[in-house]
């Protein structure tokens, strides 16, 4: 039979002199190079779609990010602080963000250990101070890490005696030292706490020579080990800040726990920034009378010691940069809106959004500026 007919299998079937074989073979033969070629391209469509998906997740911060900070006290600035811009911040972007409060050492080994953006940390100026003065576990922080924005000062660095003692002043303090009296201070080793401290040994040196060597450090650590060190009788001066002792001011005199400001490290510049209510019950202009020039702790015969306390970001030298320009934009969009800063100022802090590039820029200087401080002042 020549003729065109079905088979068992209900598929069209020609005989050898079919005159329509070989056209329906041609166009069988096309329909299917077409067809082929078309799932080709969508399935690579969809791949790449997918893989660009991927990429896309990869730059962005993760659901859940753990925000370590330099601290162990939940009750410092340090942690104050960063509360505030990681509630502003997982808001923003609509992501969970947990603050802990692990301590320098633990913070950068945490750090070190995610490039993914899971770990980020907030620390301040002891990052590169600790390593200014040679403290193990402080390395260079602008050649080990990225920088990131900074976004707050504290103003309010200070240095407290127990409410009636004979050290509630700076010129009470030097002139005892002068006398011949071992006055001991407490600070954490390596920052913040020792620049200020290396600031009172030079006014002090600078007043008496020798006198410098009855200033004494009680090294403790964050900054309730420093109240419980002047609480157990073992410091007579500590390191401290307006947010975390200034409710310790407002105690009666003849409670054990009860403190009094003797020196405020900020610029006044800095401070006149604050709000003009100040922090608890202690006004702005009270807190004045603290800073420079009111208190004087001379760094040279003409020039006071000044410094502003910032926090910053530190990220993982290996975080996608586009996880940094997120965090950046981010920051930017919220202190357009306003919000933020009057949460900070609340808690007397004073706003100061610097971008990751500018922040960098801006600390490596100061840095700079504080190496030749440290040099001056211990002659190293």
């Amino acid at each position: 039979m020549n003729a065109h007919t079905f088979g068992v299998s209900g598929r069209w079937r020609c005989g050898p002199t079919c005159p329509g074989l070989p056209t329906v073979r041609r166009q069988t033969g096309r329909n299917f190079m077409t067809f082929t070629r078309r799932l080709f391209m969508a399935l690579t469509g969809a791949t790449a779609l997918v893989a660009t998906s991927v990429v896309a997740m990869a730059q962005e911060l993760p659901r859940n990010v753990r925000l370590v900070i330099g601290s162990t006290s939940t009750g410092g600035d340090t942690y104050q602080n960063s509360a505030i811009v990681a509630d502003a911040l997982a808001e923003h972007l609509g992501i969970n963000i947990k603050v802990d409060a692990v301590g320098a050492t633990e913070a950068f080994k945490a750090l070190e250990r995610d490039s993914r953006g899971t770990t980020l940390m907030i620390f301040h100026d002891q990052s590169y101070l600790g390593h200014l003065y040679g403290r193990q576990g402080y390395e260079d922080p602008f050649a080990k890490y990225k920088i990131g924005p900074t976004v707050a000062i504290n103003p309010g660095n200070a240095y407290l005696a127990p409410k009636g003692s004979k050290y509630s002043s700076m010129e009470a303090i030097l002139a005892a030292a002068e006398a011949g009296e071992k006055v001991r201070v407490a600070i954490q080793p390596g920052g913040v706490s020792e620049i200020g401290f290396s600031a009172m040994k030079n006014a002090a040196k600078l007043r008496s020579p020798g006198s410098e060597e009855n200033i004494v450090a009680v090294n403790t650590g964050s900054q309730s080990d420093k109240n419980q060190a002047m609480w157990d009788d073992l410091a007579d001066v500590i390191n401290g800040s307006i947010q975390a002792n200034e409710q310790f001011t407002q105690l009666p005199d003849d409670d054990r726990k009860a403190m009094e400001f003797v020196w405020i490290t900020a610029r006044p510049a800095t401070l006149e920034q604050a709000p003009e209510q100040g922090m608890g019950d202690t006004t702005r202009d009270e807190l004045l009378k603290y800073a420079s020039p009111a208190t004087s702790v001379p760094l040279s015969e003409s020039d006071d010691f000044t410094f502003d306390k910032e926090f910053f970001f530190l990220f993982n030298p290996e975080m996608d940069d586009a996880i940094v320009k997120q965090i950046d934009t981010a920051l930017a969009e919220i202190f357009e809106a306003g919000e933020i800063q009057k949460r900070q100022k609340e808690s007397f802090f004073i706003p100061n959004f610097l971008p990751s590039d500018e922040a960098r820029a801006h600390l490596e200087s100061k840095s700079e500026t504080y190496k030749k401080v440290i040099s001056d002042i211990t002659g190293g």
